[in-house]
């Protein structure tokens, strides 16, 4: 009877959905063609959501080539960057249609 009520509680423990910790998410706004904040601090070995707002009225496109991203992101809207896990390091990022001004840098600590 013990057996058979130790199955039945193994089964059902197996049958629970598994919760997972969603990754942190890091908000970034570009306006007047700069990135706000332009650093960012996020933990080692740990995927983190880059939530990117771009609040110009011209797209503006994310690119790193350290964080081997790039993505297009249309004035007025937003996108979500996934990235990590990293090692420690600094990893820089810029906006490709306006490079002199829309720069950045990841920072994992």
């Amino acid at each position: 009877m013990k057996q058979i009520v130790s199955i039945i509680s193994l089964l059902l423990m197996a049958a629970m959905p598994v919760v997972l910790a969603a990754p942190p998410i890091v908000e970034i706004e570009i306006r007047d063609h700069l990135f706000y904040p332009d650093e960012v601090r996020i933990p080692a070995d740990t995927k983190v959501k880059l939530l990117v707002k771009n609040l110009d009225t011209t797209a503006e496109e994310f690119e790193s080539y350290e964080l081997n991203r790039e993505k297009v992101i249309a004035g007025e809207s937003e996108a979500i960057i996934f990235i990590g896990p990293l090692p420690a390091g600094e990893y820089p990022f810029f906006g490709e249609f306006f490079p002199k001004t829309a720069q950045g840098r990841v920072i994992v600590e």
